[in-house]
């Protein structure tokens, strides 16, 4: 049996264990320190983790800052992470080291979630709040309540901030959000190398993916070769914000090839709606290789009215279209979507098509028109 007083121990351990983020992560294969100077008088080391293949992993920072409330300081020792760009992503505590509020009151696990998602957001309403904000007027203490009578500015931040530790919150966002998100850019733009622009193409953070399509991919969309299959890759990946962003920055030259258009008219055809429409747009600017004019043509009643539409547009604005896909648009002709055949004739119409089978169709639908 085990003893009461070992037994309440491990009560209190694992009660302490569930009120606070984990006291820190995996030590790193390496680590690179740097000297970040915020002003006259702060100063302060930044760290670059490396894995174990000796690649920049991420950046952390342990810090140790005084929050004064009320004449009170109250000393505030927090570790906080960021990935390679700048972007927060976590924190956590020396050992034994916690947060409290303005009455000495430990955070509830409900604070450091709240907390977690204050320092998520780099767009929060404390980005233009001065400190001088966050003072009663007519007094010099700080409004650490989000119930004290401090004017509006509290009012207005009341939803990013957690009571009782408003200056907390204040302090550590602008700490994470701070100068120190330039100075990691521009030591992650000292590594960048073939290698870390194949691992962020490839990596599931989207930030990863947009910094290094810029720098793959130049202004007028002209392509870096060894890093065709990465954009493709990120084209047909689960990101349909990434995946636009890629075929969008890609030139119409990339896709002028009949192995290429193929490719695209197969990423189509499984790709979601958002993505599907953003693919007929970008071959809007494209002259079809045959087998994608035969392909749509192949395709378009079997869509919705606005893919039809966008499909029978892309075929019509072809200076030519092979007899094979004319013949393909001439089937169409006997479909019960009466819209959709009067459009079909239309385009048909403008291409003057002279294959026996194609004239064919197009006389026999434009009796039935007659008759009806």
């Amino acid at each position: 049996m085990v003893p009461s007083t070992a037994f309440i121990l491990i009560l209190l351990m694992l009660s302490g264990f569930s009120e606070r983020p984990a006291t820190f992560a995996q030590k790193p294969a390496k680590i690179r320190e740097f000297t970040i100077t915020e002003n006259d008088t702060t100063s302060y080391t930044l760290k670059l983790a490396f894995d174990e293949s000796d690649q920049p992993s991420y950046f952390f920072r342990n810090v140790f800052t005084p929050v004064c409330l009320t004449g009170e300081c109250k000393p505030v020792y927090i570790n906080f992470y960021w990935d390679l760009l700048g972007n927060y992503t976590r924190y956590d505590f020396p050992p034994g080291q916690v947060l409290t509020k303005m009455d000495h009151r430990e955070f509830k696990q409900e604070d450091y979630d709240k907390l977690q998602d204050i320092l998520n957001n780099p767009n929060s309403l404390l980005k233009d709040v001065a400190m001088e904000d966050l003072v009663g007027k007519g007094t010099e203490n700080l409004a650490d309540s989000v119930d004290a009578k401090a004017g509006a500015t509290l009012k207005t931040v009341k939803n990013e901030v957690i009571d009782g530790a408003v200056y907390t919150c204040y302090t550590l966002w602008h700490i994470v959000h701070g100068k120190v998100v330039d100075e990691m850019q521009k030591i992650t733009e000292t590594y960048s190398n073939e290698s870390l622009l194949h691992r962020f193409l490839a990596s599931s953070n989207h930030y990863y993916q947009y910094w290094a399509m810029e720098k793959v991919v130049d202004k007028d969309g002209t392509i870096i070769a060894s890093f065709s299959p990465d954009m493709l890759s990120i084209i047909r990946g689960k990101n349909i914000f990434t995946a636009r962003s890629a075929l969008q920055k890609l030139g119409n030259q990339f896709f002028m090839e009949n192995a290429r258009q193929l490719w695209l008219w197969e990423t189509y055809r499984s790709a979601g709606y958002p993505l599907q429409i953003a693919i007929l747009k970008k071959l809007a600017r494209i002259p079809f290789q045959n087998s994608l004019a035969e392909a749509t043509a192949s395709e378009m009643v079997n869509a919705n009215r606005e893919q039809f539409t966008m499909m029978l547009n892309l075929l019509a604005a072809q200076p030519k279209l092979s007899d094979k896909a004319l013949q393909t648009m001439a089937r169409h002709l006997d479909n019960t979507n009466q819209d959709y055949t009067a459009e079909i004739y239309r385009v048909l119409t403008a291409f003057h098509p002279r294959t026996h089978d194609v004239v064919a169709k197009m006389n026999a639908f434009k009796t039935r028109a007659t008759q009806k």
